[in-house]
Order: structure tokens, then C-alpha cells, then sequence
């Protein structure tokens, strides 16, 4: 505040108009300094202190409680929907492996690690055209097949199969004498398989041939074998949901692009969901009404938090633009970054993130449930409403902040995580070199080091003591000197990030820790900003002057004066304000001049 000086010998002989004009800059003065104090006070309450001192009813919080529980409930539904069409798609997947791939073997549905067997692939020509033929006769007799699959044709006809092969426009290696004829340009021939009566096998070979096609293994890079079966999952029929009919569309995929020798084969089925023509007892509207409800519900719950907590960022945001400009006018010192900060609340930015989330997937939900979707929207829901609602789980540790116990480790964490921060940065600039080095040079010899992604896996897997003995182990004795070399690699790396690093990681938050609890016995740092809102006890919090309705003429002499007189309590609170101000001069108080 401006510093307020004692009336000079003469002041008694200037004119009666100024003295009033005088007197009543000064009280303005004070009461936007004590407005601005009781703001900052108020803004800087919990929601049960907001309570106590204006009795408004906290919507936010009860907005959250609600949030909490409807989200929770759309999740355990949509994760048992999401569970039963993923686990379907895939025994279907290994279902169609089994009818049309030669050679399937059923420890290939198993994954383990390390694989127990390699990859299903195709090394003689003649082995290609048998599988093409086998695909089509598994097609053939689907009749035959346990599972209840019919053809894509609204009348049960088959549809024709489709090949699609890519090959080099040129491709001719003569290897006897090191030369080759090459065409990097890829054509694509695609061509229709009919089905053949009477049970007539196809010959793939010979109706290859007829239709101009001559497959070149050194030119081929790839092939597909595409058609579509449909088929109804009994398994989601309840009391007031009916059952889901499908339509896979098979691709069986040959991949030459290594040209290695190995033609590998793999088998994909993207599920569809159709409309049904249902004859069943029980109408699934019933179903489709609770979840739409359920969705729209939690949509609308959503999109009220998120406007509320815009709100209040935004209401944030201007008082800390009216106090900033107080400090610079008054006290000529803008304010800290570290005050600047206070005015952002976290919390309601993770709110807004995940109020955004869940009303995308929500959204998507109701597409889901409603019209044609396939897996990669099952999958990108369930990211949505996956991330949204941990986001809504962690927004409870807000409320268990303003306990002292769960705060002391929500204060332990937010006051350590720059030092982590800055230290986990120059671990990880380490961890990329050993991960990069590890990839270069133990890739081609060790199953771990394969890819960039496992070798950074497996480096993980060794920060936290999985699995030792067997990434020792597994390294091939093709080079003694790589042998070696992966010796003093693996050693030096769990001893670094083990013994050393995680170590100083965890004295990091123990430190924080300490220092947390010392602060709560002998009192925390005060900035500028704390010390001019300063501290407001549980009588003057219900004291109502919170409550009290601020308006636009609040400054003037009338309401001034109208304060003074019918409000004692107040008046004796804005001297206490005023009384225990914050100058950062040390200069004395406005209190004294008045």
C-alpha cells in the first residue's frame, strides 16, 4: 500500500472540500485492499472451509461424486461387452485358422515366451498352391464346420473368393553366375475364385495359369486371399439383451518381403456387427434403452464438471490478473512465479482432461452399440473410457488432501516431482545409450535384442530384477568376443541402474518427505502472496462476511459509511484485516493515518 504520511503543520488551513476527498480515497483504498484479501482468502479455502464460510451448496463436489459413480458403472458394463466380443473375435480367429490354413498347430494359439514354435510359412512352390487349395475347400465345406457359419449372400450362396497377388514387374535372379533382371515397380493382379460345383476341388495351380496369371516366387512380395462368412454369437442372448450377429471378413495374407526363402502366411478376421432379424422372446429395446440412457446420463454429467471447472479456471485466471496489477500499483513488485502457479489448480485441469475423454468415449460407445463397428473401435473406446476414468479415480485424492495424514504424501509428491523430473532425465539419456548399443550389437544373437522395443523392454524387465538368469543365459556362443561383450553390458547396466540410480531416485523422495514433516511442525515458507492474504480463523470464516453481496457500488461513500455503521463485526474485521496488511516496505499501515 501507498504509505499514508502525517499531516503537516498547514493541513489545518487548506479548504473543508479536500478533506473529505482525502479521507474517502484513503478508505477506498482500504476496503479494496480487505476486498481483495477476502477474495484470495476465500478462493485459497477447501470446499468444506467454502462451506463454512458462505453456506453455498458445493456443486462441484457433488457433481464429482456423481461422476465417480455413473462412470464406474458405464465401465464395468462396457468391459464385460468389450471382454465378450474380443475373447469371440479371437476363438473365431483361431477357428478359421484351424478350416483354412494348411499346417496349423494348435501350440501356436498359446503365447509364450519363448515362442514354442517358429512361424507358420510355406518353402516349396508346390506348398503354395496346396494351401490356396485348401483355403478353398475349407470354404467349400464350412457346412461342415461346428460353429454355425454361412455365406456373406443374403440367399446362402458362397461369394467369390479374391486373390490378390503383388509382385515386381520384373524379378528374375540367375544365381549361377551372379546377375538378375529387376523392376522395382509393383503391379497388382487381383482375381476372382468361383466356387465349383458338384464338389469339384480347385486346382490353383492350372486356374491360375488359365486366367494369365504366372506366379514368380523371386518377383512375388505379397498375396491375399480374401471372402466373408457370417455367423451369430448365441453366448450375449440374456433375459433383456437378444444375440449379436456377425460378419467376418477372412483375409489369409502370403509375405515374400524378406525374400529369404520363407513365405509366411497369417490369417486375419475383422469382425462386423449386423442388424438382425430377430425372432427371440424377448426384445433387446430394453437393453438398448438402459445403455443409451446410461450413456447419455453420463455424457451430460460430463459436460456440466467440465463447464464448471472452466469456470472456475477462468474465475482463477482474472483474480490472478487483478492481483498481479494490485502488487504492481501498491508495491511495486510483481509476483513470484511460485504465486503465480497457486493460481492454476492441477486438479481441475485433470478433471476437464478426463470430463473430455469420457464424453468422446461415451460417444463412441453409442455408436458402438448402435450401428456397424469393428475391433479398432472397440479398442480405441476403451482407450477413451479406460484413461478417463483413472483420471476420475485419481481426482479423489484431492478430497483426501484436506486431511493431514493423505497429505503429507500428495505435498511428498508434488514438491519432489521436479527433482525426480531433472533426475529421471539424465537417467533416461543413459538408458537410450545402453538401449541403442544393446540393440546394435546383442540384436543379431540374442531373442531380447531382437527390436529396438524388446531390447528397452528387457532392459526394464532387468531394472526391476525380472528374469536374470535367462537374459544371461539365452545369449547364442556364435562369437566368444560378443559373448564377452554382453557379459560386461548386462553387468554394468544392473549394477548402475540398481544399485546406484534407483537408490538415489528413493533418497530423493525421502528427503521430501522429511522436509514435509518439518514443515508441518515448525510451519511452511510464506511467499509475498501468503503472507498478504494471510491466515483467517474458523470465527471469522462463519462470520458471514463471505455471504455478504459485493456490488459495483460497494466502493462508494454511501455503502461505505452504511458498512461502518450497520455492520460492527464487519467493521471490527476489516481492522484486523487492515491491522495485519502486508507492506513489503515495512512502511506504516493506512490503519494509523485513518
Amino acid at each position: 500500500m501507498e504509505e499514508i504520511g502525517t499531516p503537516t503543520g498547514d493541513s489545518h488551513c487548506e479548504s473543508e472540500e479536500e478533506t473529505p476527498r482525502y479521507g474517502e480515497n484513503v478508505t477506498k483504498t482500504l476496503i479494496e485492499e480487505a476486498r481483495l484479501r477476502r477474495k484470495l482468502q476465500f478462493f485459497f479455502m477447501n470446499p468444506i472451509q467454502k462451506w463454512h464460510a458462505k453456506r453455498r451448496f458445493p456443486f462441484k463436489f457433488v457433481v464429482q461424486l456423481v461422476k465417480i459413480i455413473l462412470v464406474t458403472l458405464q465401465l464395468c458394463l462396457y468391459a464385460s461387452s468389450s471382454y465378450n466380443h474380443v475373447n469371440y473375435t479371437w476363438d473365431n480367429k483361431i477357428t478359421f485358422s484351424h478350416l483354412f490354413l494348411k499346417n496349423w498347430d494348435a501350440t501356436r494359439e498359446v503365447n509364450s515366451y519363448p515362442p514354442a514354435a517358429g512361424p507358420l510359412a510355406i518353402y516349396k512352390e508346390q506348398d503354395f498352391f496346396q494351401t490356396l487349395d485348401y483355403a478353398y475347400d475349407g470354404y467349400v465345406r464350412v457346412g461342415e464346420a461346428i460353429g454355425s457359419y454361412s455365406y456373406a449372400n443374403e440367399d446362402n450362396t458362397a461369394t467369390d473368393m479374391v486373390l490378390c497377388l503383388y509382385q515386381y514387374k520384373q524379378g528374375t535372379i540367375f544365381g549361377f553366375n551372379e546377375s538378375y533382371v529387376f523392376n522395382s515397380e509393383i503391379v497388382e493382379r487381383c482375381l476372382n475364385i468361383s466356387r465349383y460345383e458338384n464338389g469339384v476341388m480347385l486346382n490353383s495351380r492350372h486356374f491360375l495359369l488359365e486366367n494369365n496369371i504366372n506366379v514368380s516366387f523371386s518377383a512375388l512380395v505379397r498375396g491375399n486371399l480374401m471372402f466373408s462368412l457370417k455367423t451369430v454369437n448365441f453366448k450375449a442372448a440374456s433375459r433383456i439383451t437378444a444375440p449379436n450377429c456377425y460378419r467376418f471378413d477372412i483375409a489369409i495374407t502370403f509375405n515374400n518381403e524378406d525374400h529369404d526363402g520363407q513365405l509366411l502366411l497369417d490369417l486375419n478376421a475383422e469382425a462386423f456387427r449386423l442388424k438382425c432379424d430377430i425372432t427371440y422372446i424377448t426384445d433387446d429395446e430394453i437393453s438398448s434403452l438402459l445403455c443409451s440412457l446410461l450413456n447419455y446420463t453420463v455424457t451430460i454429467t460430463c459436460i456440466i464438471s467440465l463447464v464448471l471447472c472452466c469456470r472456475t479456471v477462468c474465475r482463477a485466471q482474472h483474480l490472478k490478473w487483478i492481483t498481479m496489477k494490485f502488487f504492481d500499483e501498491k508495491f511495486g513488485r510483481p509476483l513470484s512465479s511460485e504465486d503465480k502457479n497457486k493460481f492454476l489448480n492441477y486438479w481441475y485441469i485433470t478433471i476437464i482432461i478426463n470430463d473430455i475423454l469420457i464424453i468422446i468415449g461415451s460417444s463412441i460407445k453409442e455408436q458402438i452399440e448402435r450401428r456397424e463397428f469393428t475391433s479398432d473401435q472397440w479398442s480405441i473406446c476403451s482407450m477413451f473410457l479406460g484413461v478417463g476414468n483413472m483420471l476420475v479415480w485419481f481426482g479423489i485424492l484431492r478430497y483426501l488432501g484436506f486431511f493431514k495424514t493423505y497429505n503429507i504424501v500428495i505435498l511428498t509428491l508434488q514438491r519432489a516431482a521436479p527433482k525426480i523430473a531433472r533426475f529421471m532425465l539424465c537417467a533416461l539419456i543413459m538408458y537410450g545409450g545402453f538401449t541403442f548399443c544393446g540393440w546394435l550389437i546383442l540384436g543379431p544373437y540374442h531373442i531380447k535384442f531382437r527390436t529396438l522395443s524388446t531390447t528397452s523392454e528387457c532392459l526394464f524387465s532387468l531394472i526391476n530384477g525380472d528374469d536374470m538368469f535367462a537374459t544371461f543365459s539365452i545369449m547364442s556362443n556364435k562369437s566368444q568376443l560378443l559373448w564377452w561383450f554382453s557379459r560386461i553390458y548386462l553387468y554394468s547396466f544392473i549394477c548402475l541402474y540398481i544399485y546406484v540410480i534407483l537408490n538415489l531416485c528413493i533418497s530423493l523422495i525421502t528427503d521430501t518427505y522429511e522436509t514435509i514433516k518439518l514443515y508441518y511442525r515448525d510451519g511452511f515458507p510464506e511467499s509475498e502472496l501468503d503472507k498478504f492474504t494471510g491466515f483467517i480463523n474458523c470465527e471469522e470464516m462463519s462470520s458471514g462476511m463471505f455471504r455478504r453481496t459485493e456490488s459495483n457500488d460497494s466502493l462508494s461513500l454511501i455503502c461505505l459509511v452504511k458498512n461502518w455503521c450497520c455492520f460492527p463485526k464487519l467493521q471490527k474485521t476489516y481492522r484486523t484485516l487492515s491491522r495485519n496488511s502486508f507492506s513489503p516496505n515495512s512502511a506504516p499501515h493506512s490503519n494509523e493515518a485513518t
